[in-house]
């Protein structure tokens, strides 16, 4: 039998505490259904007995105590709301327990924003990390030695585990039913949920509004002049000269500032755009191409997809509700 832990901190995310507690409950289900034996026993394990949730309006009542539980094999630590430090604060005393517990020998998995706490106990020091993607700027700054990788759904690494955003968890949830249990089984699973058992990537939600979250009035005005003409071919010695810094200080700072180089965040804001009118508008691929200022269409293609994770014409049929 393995234990499953799934923490109910303050401020969680009522979902990605009983998603977790649901598919793991009809795993066992699915099992006895088919004459086997049930394989998790999964508890709430909180702080306190009674945890309430987005501003009162639900009350989870934790199955067992912080201090109860001196050994787990999973723990599952769910997604927050509100202002993800504050969040911390209010639950560091669940800290030093999962370091403990990951020493014992605990897998560890955190949902979504929930990576902010896997973060702060140092147990993702040096390993990649995904989360939800509107939250990556915070997360550099506050964990600059973790290595985010946000068109990632699921990370694997020594037993920790980290998802992408939203209902991305879904899919984590899916790939440690099929470790712990078969791909039979984890297959029956994604059809009872209705997931797509192979989505990888969330790169086609990332929506790209450039990083401002810095003080360097020279990158901003940078970015700005980079924004405001995405339709036309810019160059690192252009926009050089447009902030009057030398290339090789611009390229330094940028990287800094926004954690793309420059020429990242030129293809960036150009299929941001272009998205954009994809979802907007009846134009074609090639019409599109050459408003953000791209002539060679295999070029166009190719970054497009290295961005988003789909060619310009699945993606313009898939989010364009005229097509």
């Amino acid at each position: 039998m393995k234990h499953i832990s799934i923490l109910v901190p303050e401020s969680a995310v009522l979902a990605a505490i009983d998603d977790p507690r649901h598919v793991f409950s009809m795993v066992n289900s699915l099992l006895e259904s088919a004459g086997k034996p049930a394989v998790f026993d999964i508890k709430f394990v909180g702080l306190k007995k009674d945890i309430k949730l987005h501003n009162k309006a639900f009350t989870v009542h934790a199955d067992l105590l912080l201090k109860d539980v001196p050994k787990t094999d999973l723990i599952f630590i769910p997604a927050f709301s509100g202002d993800l430090k504050t969040a911390l604060e209010a639950n560091k005393n669940f800290i030093p327990w999962i370091v403990e517990q990951y020493k014992k020998g605990a897998e560890v998995v955190s949902l979504c924003v929930g990576a902010f706490m896997l973060a702060k106990t140092g147990l993702l020091d040096g390993k990649k990390c995904s989360t939800h993607w509107r939250a990556a700027d915070e997360f550099r700054e506050m964990f600059p030695g973790v290595e985010l990788v946000t068109d990632k759904i699921i990370t694997e690494d020594q037993g920790i585990y980290t998802s992408g955003g939203a209902t991305s968890y879904w899919n984590l949830l899916l790939y440690l039913v099929e470790k712990y249990t078969d791909r039979e089984t984890a297959v029956l699973t994604s059809k009872v949920f209705a997931i797509d058992i192979k989505r990888d990537s969330q790169s086609q939600f990332i929506i790209f509004k450039g990083q401002r979250a810095h003080t360097d009035e020279d990158i901003k005005k940078a970015q700005k002049f980079i924004e405001n003409n995405f339709q036309e071919r810019i160059t690192i010695d252009e926009l050089s000269a447009e902030c009057a810094l030398s290339r090789r200080s611009l390229e330094r700072r940028f990287k800094k500032a926004t954690n793309n180089t420059v020429s990242e965040y030129i293809q960036r804001v150009k299929i941001e755009a272009a998205k954009k009118t994809f979802e907007t508008s009846r134009k074609n691929i090639t019409e599109v191409m050459f408003d953000v200022g791209y002539s060679d269409t295999k070029a166009f293609r190719g970054i497009f997809k290295k961005i988003t994770g789909m060619t310009p014409f699945d993606y313009r049929n898939k989010y364009n509700k005229e097509i």
